[in-house]
């Protein structure tokens, strides 16, 4: 098998350095409180305490992220405490995350930023905000703050589960230079260094990696390339930085695979039913932050492009062609943001009130957005094509009283509009018709909508060490714009009914925060989320699906020790409830909510030489499909990283899936049909964790 046939390669580069001290002052990275400004980037040896407004949020630093082992970049989100992250296709497509009692898809529930720049694209042609990290140098992040839930009032769209916000560094102390190579031809060359130039620090990062995969019938052929350039000036209490980001990506996939497949010899659990299936994306962006005083701005304009072809069913609708698909995503995207922190008001006890008040806007010009039938990547006809223009405008008051020197408040107010502008592309007019002989013409149209979330926090201060939360907060996410103005079924001319354009939730909290002299961090949270009942563009069909109102509750513990500067552990572990609201017909089970998550670790530094990562995450089973009577199989991964530092040198070698383990990375339930099936078969369909691999890296620093 190819996965066991390499060489021990000679490395020659390095990733950044595990505990050193890259971080400086934080700055402003999308959406977050205020009062996090001026803290120093130290990650969950953070006090929030004082300034956090539920158990719910948290900072990671880069001497986290720098040590963790990962096999995608989108794993980075599982420093984010019960989030998991998975993947069903190529390393070029957006992962898929759970949290919460959410199967997020690739981000319809939670919201991504990346320097004030959002991640998620509405009314995407794959997924409902989709949330694609791979444009992001894991290197150049200086800190990743998250909060889960929905009650910040800074956070419109895709806020329900909550968000998560990067920021890149502005400048580092020390420059570096990386090469990776590992089994099954991956290779990655990384850089990461700034000079002054022009009066400003000027930082810049490349990244380029290439990876054949484990795969036993295709070469993934991965060819990914990242660049960042930032240029900042400090300002009199403030700054002002530019940043210019490129990501080009193409790939080979080895999607979900049905199991009668494997277990009748048909292929292997790394082969494919379909070996012609892959994608194509880039994304350049221009962003600029402003920092002045009270005054905070962001400005962005994006360029994004993707294709993917896929083939999930194989036979089943055209069992002549075959069942591949081509989904397009072609836009611009611009916005930005502008917030005010007003005068600090002295109350009659000597305490003080803080008031905030912000505006954002967004605009996806997107020029194609289409779903066509192909067979080995060539197109064979339309299913679906628009153009969609779809606008936002968010306005945001948030005010924080210290009542006394135990108790505080923070309520905020959010209003958001939308306004959605859908244009079929497949003809003119009569002869608007796609490959089904289905008239589109009448899935164009034009909409709006509006919503207004009220949020509401009570802190108790019991010490300095120990604090209490209990929150409330009305969130939203968007849909697809298409699905709000269709009329029309493209794959078989019904009518069908439109979607509702935002579709509301609503979470509660009580938490409880403890921190002990950097030596102990613990957070507990019990909460409960609800969304009404919502309608979902389905983009992989081009129709829509209703699903009834949802419920979820859940417990989070969170625990972090550090024994000393040698030895910490981390422990975190999520629980959770999830259901249909009412009597659903199928069954009350929401499909791959899971009910248990464990991730732990321990992290070794010994003598500022030798070091080492150790980490677990169990994935509990999952329901897939409603009546509960078929689930997933839980699932268990570990990962090693183990160092030597050597004056500017450091080696690593990575042992990414320790035991070998072939449990799955996702499991899917439905119909499918074989070429030597009659008929069409119902299977769980799934994609394995990728084989126990070996890397190896040489960090040099100057």
């Amino acid at each position: 098998m190819k996965h066991n046939q390499w060489l021990l390669p000679i490395v020659l580069g390095s990733t950044a350095l595990p505990f050193s001290t890259l971080a400086e002052t934080s700055d402003s990275a999308g959406p977050e409180n205020e009062t996090l400004e001026t803290i120093t980037v130290e990650g969950r040896k953070t006090n929030l305490i004082g300034d956090a407004i539920s158990a719910s949020e948290g900072i990671v630093g880069q001497e986290e992220i720098s040590i963790r082992p990962l096999l995608r970049t989108g794993e980075v989100l599982e420093l984010v405490p019960g989030m998991v992250v998975t993947q069903h296709s190529g390393t070029g497509k957006a992962n898929q995350y759970f949290l919460r009692g959410f199967n997020l898809d690739h981000g319809t529930d939670f919201s991504t930023f990346v320097d004030g720049m959002p991640v998620n694209m509405r009314s995407h042609g794959h997924g409902q905000g989709y949330t694609d990290l791979n444009f992001l140098i894991p290197e150049s992040v200086e800190r990743l703050s998250y909060k889960k839930g929905s009650y910040y009032a800074d956070v419109g769209d895709f806020s329900g589960a909550g968000h998560a916000a990067f920021s890149t560094f502005k400048k580092v102390e020390q420059g570096q230079v990386e090469l990776t190579l590992g089994e099954d031809n991956y290779h990655r060359f990384v850089v990461l260094n700034d000079a002054k130039i022009a009066g400003g620090d000027t930082l810049y990062a490349f990244s380029h990696t290439g990876y054949d995969g484990p795969w036993t019938d295709i070469d993934e052929d991965l060819d990914k390339t990242n660049l960042l350039l930032k240029q900042t000036y400090e300002l009199e209490d403030g700054f002002i930085s530019a940043a210019f980001m490129a990501y080009d990506n193409t790939w080979n996939s080895a999607d979900q695979i049905p199991g009668r497949a494997v277990e009748s010899g048909l292929i292997d659990e790394l082969g494919s039913i379909d070996t012609s299936v892959g994608g194509e994306s880039s994304r350049y962006s221009l962003s600029v932050d402003w920092q002045q005083g009270q005054w905070q701005a962001n400005a962005y304009a994006i360029n994004y492009d993707m294709t993917l072809w896929s083939n999930f069913t194989y036979l089943l609708d055209d069992n002549i062609d075959g069942d591949q698909f081509e989904q397009v995503d072609d836009r611009t995207i611009w916005g930005g943001s502008l917030s005010y922190k007003l005068d600090e008001i002295k109350l009659s006890n000597g305490m003080a009130m803080n008031n905030l008040v912000g505006v954002e806007l967004r605009k996806d010009d997107v020029a194609d957005v289409g779903l066509f039938r192909t067979k080995e990547r060539q197109r064979l006809g339309t299913i679906r094509r628009d153009s969609v223009d779809e606008f936002s405008l968010g306005a945001y008051w948030q005010n924080s009283i210290d009542w006394n020197e135990r108790v505080r408040t923070v309520i905020g107010l959010r209003h958001d509009y939308y306004d959605f502008d859908v244009r079929d592309r497949v003809g003119n007019g009569a002869t608007s018709t796609n490959i089904n002989n289905v008239n589109l013409a009448a899935n164009s149209g034009e909409t709006d909508d509006s919503q207004t979330s009220l949020k509401a926090n009570v802190i108790y201060s019991f010490n300095d060490a120990w604090e209490g939360y209990l929150s409330y907060g009305q969130g939203f996410h968007s849909n697809d714009a298409r699905g709000t103005t269709i009329r029309i079924d493209p794959s078989n001319g019904e009518a069908v009914d439109a979607v509702d354009p935002l579709v509301k939730s609503t979470g509660y909290e009580l938490g409880l925060r403890g921190y002990m002299s950097e030596l102990f961090n613990v957070s507990i949270a019990l909460w409960q989320l609800d969304l009404d009942s919502e309608l979902l563009f389905v983009g992989d069909a081009g129709n829509t699906e209703a699903s009834d109102a949802s419920e979820r509750h859940g417990l989070e513990l969170t625990t972090y020790y550090y024994f000393n500067e040698t030895l910490s552990v981390d422990l975190e572990y999520a629980y959770t409830e999830a259901k249909f609201a009412g009597n659903p017909e199928g069954g009350e089970l929401i499909p791959g909510a899971p009910k248990h998550v464990v991730q732990a670790g321990v992290n070794v530094d010994i003598d500022e030489a030798w070091f080492g990562s150790f980490r677990v995450r169990y994935f509990g089973k999952r329901p897939l499909i409603e009546d509960g009577s078929v689930y997933s199989d839980a699932s268990f991964i570990s990962n090693l990283r183990v160092g030597y530092r050597d004056g500017p040198l450091t080696y690593k070698v990575d042992v990414l899936n320790l035991t070998n383990s072939n449990d799955h990375d996702i499991d899917y339930f439905y119909e499918s049909q074989l070429a030597s099936e009659m008929n069409p078969v119902e299977d769980v369909h799934y994609h394995v964790f990728e084989p126990r691999t070996i890397r190896l890296s040489v960090n040099y620093q100057f």
